[in-house]
């Protein structure tokens, strides 16, 4: 897929002056390997911000840190940054972000925030030990408590008990956290949750707080799905609806998980691709930490219509997706990884296959996301060929690269991968084994789109995603059905193949002649970048005035545009029916009108 990336904001590391910094220890005991410290780098009165500095003392790294403290009554934190600050009662703690974890020997890193009152703190603790460098015996955190069941399971409400933790000073209460949030606090080992929705998935979690207000570790996750609702999954029948969501149409699109629901397009898919993770250093990585995972939704913009905290423990589009899935159960979610943008990293991650499904399963399932996603995509563009960079790893890398995903990820997970539509003779469908590597996915999304455009700068104009061939296509192999046909010779099942529908239109300017063929200026404008505009725009300011080869086209003034509409994606799923493919998807949703008549269209004919 091609697209522009918005980089997640860089952090820096804040290293704070000695001067002013208080010390909240008690004499030396045991040598630790690491200090906090504490200065108040500004006060107004009513309020103040802090700042505190954990730094590693020691000799080798540290990969994680909790900062404790208690504040006296009347003082909080109201917000913070480069820490995730949770509390309880007084008690305050501070844990790292996954950027600033990690702390070489003899380096710092700070975390802030701005506070309430007038108080200082005081018993700091730095991983359980002083924040001077001394060891605190014998003030553990308690241990996770057991998976809950649930039990007594109703339309409105569900009854949860658990085993006890464990606590050197005793344990004094226990969170109950529902997909993530925390909805009760109670002393003891069981909870009915009531006010729940008919019909809809939930996931529970229990912590453990002791005398000493330390919390600890989450326990296992229990799944419930309360009863009644009058609902079923959506008849969809047995054939793929994916559409691709991308990360950073939150920003300047202000396209939300939410969208999908208002739009209905939610009810008539099953499957959304998330787009993109990165490929880096041989690793899947996180593509916008901020989006994916950090970003606060009001109330308007959440699928639940419930704000996010700036204290829960997992916002942003990753959350949404949560409550999507909550609402329409049926749908499977995967983690896209790669693009147009991050393909390059491939390379390195095709010289260690194993390596490389070890760090994307070990993403994927992290336990702060895992029951998000039910697999994962790959975006490679394009194996032992070029995109925008050229690959030389050989036409088995693609192969050896599924082969490795599939074994990590087993088959109760998805594994599929984005593909090229390039069915001409010695083209990239022939460039890797695809064959080879069908036997490990559960289909392929083949891009059949952007087959010509404003590259071309001068034309000639030609449909970017045309069904079959016609007279004068300027290159003998572009089209869906020789993209198709070349698959299926290969030996590729049918039936793991998607037909791709792209929700844009691409164009040229400077255009005289309204069929396809004519000779232009230059890329047409659009609102994101040139030669390309979403087709909720395409469908009133150029509407299409004819078509050709199963796609449309539109002349208006000097500008000259391709596209689907209702009725060419109508044609186009037919023609996907009668040749056995696995189904549809589409690139992607934020293109499609508020009313997802795009989606409407692929899901009434498909």
């Amino acid at each position: 897929m091609r697209f522009r990336h918005r980089a997640a904001a860089g952090f820096a590391t804040l290293l704070l002056p000695l001067a002013g910094l208080v010390g909240l220890a008690s004499p030396a005991q045991a040598a630790s390997t690491a200090t906090a410290t504490y200065t108040k780098a500004s006060d107004w009165g009513t309020g103040f911000e802090g700042r505190w500095t954990v730094k590693n003392t020691g000799t080798t790294a540290i990969s994680s840190w909790t900062v404790e403290w208690d504040f006296p009554s009347g003082t909080s934190v109201t917000s913070a940054w480069d820490a995730d600050v949770t509390s309880a009662g007084t008690h305050w703690t501070a844990k790292n972000k996954s950027y600033n974890g990690s702390i070489a020997p003899g380096a710092s890193v700070s975390f802030g925030f701005n506070g309430a009152g007038s108080g200082s703190p005081s018993n700091c603790k730095l991983n359980g030990d002083s924040c001077d460098g001394t060891t605190v015996p014998g003030d553990a955190s308690p241990t996770a408590p057991g998976t809950p069941t649930a039990s007594a399971v109703t339309d409105t409400s569900v009854k949860l008990t658990w085993s006890a933790a464990t606590d050197d000073k005793g344990v004094k209460n226990y969170d109950v956290l529902r997909d993530g949030a925390k909805v009760a606090t109670v002393t003891t080992t069981s909870y009915t949750d009531t006010g729940l929705s008919a019909g809809t998935d939930y996931s529970y979690t229990v912590r453990a707080r002791d005398t000493a207000d330390q919390t600890g570790p989450v326990s296992g996750a229990v799944a419930v799905h309360t009863t009644g609702g009058g609902t079923n999954p959506p008849t969809t029948g047995n054939k793929v609806k994916l559409g691709y969501f991308t990360e950073w149409g939150i920003y300047g699109r202000n396209y939300n998980v939410k969208n999908l629901v208002t739009s209905g397009s939610a009810a008539k898919i099953t499957h959304i691709n998330y787009a993109f993770g990165n490929v880096t250093n041989g690793q899947c990585a996180i593509g916008d930490s901020y989006a994916d995972y950090d970003k606060a939704f009001t109330a308007d913009q959440s699928v639940s219509g419930v704000a996010d905290t700036w204290d829960q423990p997992l916002r942003g589009n990753f959350n949404q997706l949560r409550q999507l899935k909550a609402k329409y159960p049926n749908i499977k979610v995967l983690w896209s990884f790669g693009g147009w943008t991050w393909s390059g990293g491939f390379a390195q991650a095709a010289a260690n296959p194993a390596a490389f499904a070890q760090s994307c399963y070990n993403l994927v399932e992290d336990p702060r996301w895992a029951d998000v996603f039910d697999g994962i995509d790959i975006d490679w563009e394009y194996p032992n060929a070029c995109g925008l960079s050229c690959d030389t790893s050989g036409a088995a890398a693609f192969k050896n690269l599924m082969s490795a995903l599939r074994a990590k990820f087993g088959t109760g997970n998805l594994v599929t991968a984005a593909t090229t539509a390039d069915g001409s003779s010695g083209g990239k469908i022939d460039a890797a084994d695809y064959a080879g590597a069908a036997q490990y996915v559960n289909w392929y999304n083949v891009m059949t789109y952007d087959f010509f455009g404003a590259w071309a700068a001068q034309g000639p104009t030609a449909p970017h995603s045309p069904l079959t061939s016609y007279s004068g296509i300027p290159t003998a192999g572009f089209t869906t059905a020789d993209a198709m046909a070349k698959f299926k010779a290969k030996g590729v099942p049918a039936n793991k193949l998607l037909i791709g529908i792209g929700f844009y239109g691409r164009g040229w300017t400077g255009v005289t002649q309204d069929a396809p063929g004519g000779t232009a200026t230059g890329p047409a404008a659009g609102t994101y970048e040139q030669g390309i505009e979403d087709y909720k725009v395409l469908k009133t300011s150029c509407p299409a005035t004819g078509t050709i080869a199963g796609t449309a086209y539109a002349h208006c003034g000097s500008n000259w545009w391709s596209y689907d509409t209702p009725a060419t994606i109508a044609g186009k799923m037919t023609w996907a029916k009668n040749q056995g493919l696995g189904g549809a998807f589409f690139w992607e949703f934020s293109g499609d009108t508020a009313n997802g008549e795009l989606v409407n269209a692929i899901s009434n004919n498909l």
